[in-house]
């Protein structure tokens, strides 16, 4: 099968990511084998990649937004059919014994696995995955469309969460990429939120505004009123101070990103004092998942697709890395 590995994590410009043939994989006992219909490149992609994130399988294939058909499943499997239509994401595995697992929160799980990280993922024409973790997906969408919520969207939905905005709420949202289109249109739909949009491409604040945020401005721009909460979509971490200033007195500030650049020494007056708070998002639980396709499904979400060839996948990589990619560039086996 055509794939593509990162043979030696380095800057998206230096081609480590290289389009190589492999056998198509077997599924283990408890797994799935699925012909991959849509993949979404994710910027955590780019982070294992370039190396921001260790190396945890040498050669990996990247790829967590998998959209596909089942092919084969390995003989333990009993609730899955041949020609189910299902999604796989990011959280890959957890152990299931250790307290977070215990308490509800498997995103959490030391040893916990990640697709497209510890093991293989979607950049490929076929991929497996443990049939717990597979997810059922909500009918009216197409595949490409599909691909960006298994990560974009599930991790958009953890954040937003996160941010404890209550419904009617001011949400402030730095960065309009593929999480932050889908998170903004839920945020208005389930909790009638009043959006603000921060990010610094022209052609994403063009998307924002058509899709319903009440105003938007550059990178590091004031919103015009204080908010209730915020979410940064971006790795900068230069904008954490920046957004923590936009908030009002008990305001939280959810951090959506895997990686982040080292955020300026914090002001304790002007951005932490009156009960602001900062939250970092990790991964995702699958009642996270499951919870939000739901809501995709009853809530129908408009998403901004960039397909690009299976063969093409480097140059959607470097697309994503320099910000050309407006909405989520989505891989599209034999387009």
């Amino acid at each position: 099968m055509q794939a593509w590995r990162v043979l030696a994590p380095s800057p998206i410009a230096g081609r480590p990511l290289r389009p190589v043939e492999l056998p198509t994989p077997a599924p283990a006992t408890d797994e799935l084998l699925v012909r991959v219909r849509a993949c979404g490149v994710c910027r955590t992609d780019l982070h294992v990649t370039e190396g921001d994130l260790p190396v945890h399988r040498a050669g990996v294939v990247p790829g967590h937004e998998v959209v596909g058909e089942v092919v084969g499943m390995g003989t333990t499997v009993a609730d899955h059919h041949i020609g189910d239509r299902v999604g796989i994401a990011w959280l890959r595995r957890t152990c299931g014994q250790c307290p977070y697992c215990r308490r509800g929160a498997e995103n959490l799980c030391p040893n916990s696995a990640y697709t497209g990280w510890d093991a293989d993922g979607g950049y490929a024409e076929y991929a497996t995955v443990p049939a717990d973790y597979a997810y059922r997906l909500p009918d009216g969408y197409s595949d490409a469309e599909l691909a960006p919520l298994l990560c974009a969207g599930i991790i958009g939905y953890r954040a937003l969460r996160r941010s404890g905005l209550e419904p009617g709420g001011r949400l402030g949202i730095y960065g309009f990429g593929a999480s932050a289109h889908l998170t903004a249109q839920l945020a208005i739909a389930a909790l009638h939120a009043r959006v603000f949009v921060m990010t610094r491409a022209a052609a994403a604040r063009e998307l924002a505004g058509a899709l319903g945020a009440e105003w938007v401005g550059g990178a590091a721009d004031e919103p015009p009123e204080k908010l209730d909460a915020a979410i940064n979509f971006t790795p900068a971490g230069d904008l954490v101070p920046v957004a923590l200033r936009a908030l009002d007195r008990g305001g939280v500030l959810a951090i959506a990103g895997i990686h982040l650049s080292d955020v300026p020494v914090l002001h304790y007056e002007t951005e932490l004092f009156y009960e602001r708070e900062v939250r970092s998002v990790t991964a995702n639980t699958r009642a996270d998942g499951r919870e939000f396709l739901t809501l995709a499904g009853r809530h129908r979400l408009a998403v901004s697709t960039t397909p690009y060839p299976l063969g093409a996948a480097d140059r959607a990589l470097a697309d994503l890395a320099a910000d050309r990619v407006n909405g989520a560039a989505v891989l599209v086996p034999g387009s």
